[in-house]
C-alpha cells in the first residue's frame, strides 16, 4: 500500500510570544480535497509551510508520502506542489513562457518543459491565451496559470493556500472548476481557506482550526449535522398570537423576528414543510413566509472558532509562498 499523502502529529510552533500551532494533528486521505478552515491567525498557512518544508516546527512530526519533512526534505519537495497566496508569475512573460520557465527551474529539459506547459494550458482552458503576456490576463486566468505552475512536476500532493482571495465570483468559479479537475485526475489537494462556501463546494473533508489546534473535523455534511437538523421557519403577520401559533406547530417562538422555528425531525425538511402547511391550514392562519433552513458551515465556523462570521469573507493576512 502506498504511504498516506500527509500525516502530522503534535505540531507546535511559536513566533516569540505568539503560538501559531499548538499540538496540531492532521491526516489527509489519498485522492481527497481536504480543506483547512479557520479565521486569520488560526495557523493554516504556518501548517502548510511546515508540510512544504518551508518552516520547521518546534515540536512534532510530519510525513509526506512516507517522507519525514525534517530528515528528507528533498524527497518531500519532489512529491508536492505549492501555490501560495501571492502569484509567482512574471507578468511580462507570455503564459507559455511562464510555465516553461517553471519546468526548467524544476529540472525538466526544454522540450519536456514545453510539452508539459502545452498540456497544462489545454487542461485549464488557457491554450488560446498561451502567447499573451500575463499582464493581460484576468484575475481568474492568472490564478489558473499559477495553479498550473504548481503542477509542472505532476505532484502527488498539491497545497493551495487561500487560492481565491481577492477574486470576483466569476474568477472564483473558474478556480473551483480547476480544483475539481485536479482532484478528478487523482492529485490529492490540501486547501486552506476562510471562505465557508469554498470548503462546502470543494472539500471531501474539513478541518476547522482555531488558535493552532483542531477545533472540529469531518465531511461538510458531518459537520453540519453536528449543528442539528433541518428547521422550518414560519414568519407570522402582525396580529397573530405567536405563542399560540408556536404551540399549534410544535415549534419555538422568536418574538423579535415574529418567527416560529419547527425542528424537521428524522423525516427531513420536505416532510416538515408539508406538516407545517397542514397545521397552518387547520388553524386558518395565513403567514408571511415559510422557509426551510438547513445547517450551514457558517454555524460550524461560529461554533468552533472565536472569530466573527464576517471573518469568513475577509482577505487573509497570513503569508504564503510557492
Amino acid at each position: 500500500m502506498p504511504a498516506p499523502p500527509l500525516i502530522a502529529r503534535g505540531l507546535r510552533k511559536r513566533y516569540g510570544d505568539t503560538t501559531a500551532l499548538d499540538g496540531f494533528d492532521l491526516d489527509v486521505a489519498p485522492g481527497a480535497v481536504h480543506a483547512l478552515l479557520g479565521p486569520n491567525g488560526a495557523g493554516k498557512s504556518t501548517a502548510v509551510s511546515t508540510f512544504a518544508t518551508l518552516t520547521r516546527c518546534d515540536e512534532g512530526e510530519v510525513r509526506v508520502a512516507g517522507h519525514d519533512v525534517r530528515r528528507d526534505a528533498a524527497a518531500v519537495r519532489a512529491t508536492i506542489g505549492l501555490v501560495g497566496q501571492g502569484t509567482a508569475l512574471d507578468e511580462m512573460l507570455f503564459g507559455r513562457e511562464n510555465l516553461v520557465m517553471f519546468g526548467r527551474l524544476h529540472g525538466l529539459s526544454t522540450p519536456a518543459a514545453r510539452e508539459r506547459a502545452d498540456e497544462l494550458l489545454r487542461t485549464f482552458g488557457l491554450a488560446d491565451a498561451a502567447d499573451r503576456k500575463v499582464s493581460t490576463y484576468s484575475g481568474g486566468m492568472r490564478r489558473r496559470l499559477d495553479i498550473a505552475a504548481g503542477l509542472i512536476r505532476r505532484p502527488a500532493l498539491l497545497f493551495l493556500d487561500e487560492p481565491t482571495t481577492g477574486l470576483d465570483p466569476r474568477a472564483r468559479n473558474e478556480v473551483w472548476q480547476t480544483v475539481r479537475q485536479i482532484a478528478a485526475a487523482g492529485t490529492t489537494v490540501l486547501l486552506t481557506t476562510q471562505y465557508l462556501d469554498e470548503a462546502d463546494q470543494l472539500a471531501d473533508r474539513v478541518t476547522v482550526m482555531n488558535h493552532g489546534r483542531v477545533a472540529a473535523e469531518g465531511s461538510p455534511a458531518e459537520l453540519k449535522r453536528r449543528m442539528g437538523g433541518d428547521r422550518v421557519l414560519v414568519t407570522a403577520p402582525l396580529g397573530v398570537d405567536l405563542e399560540a401559533l408556536a404551540a399549534a406547530l410544535g415549534g419555538v417562538a422568536d418574538a423579535d423576528l415574529r418567527q416560529v422555528a419547527v425542528e424537521a425531525g428524522p423525516e427531513g425538511g420536505a416532510a416538515a414543510i408539508t406538516a407545517v402547511v397542514h397545521a397552518l391550514d387547520a388553524e386558518g392562519v395565513v403567514v408571511d413566509d415559510i422557509l426551510l433552513r438547513r445547517p450551514t458551515l457558517d454555524e460550524v465556523f461560529l461554533r468552533f472558532t472565536d472569530a466573527p462570521a464576517a471573518a469568513a469573507a475577509a482577505p487573509t493576512t497570513e503569508g504564503g509562498r510557492r
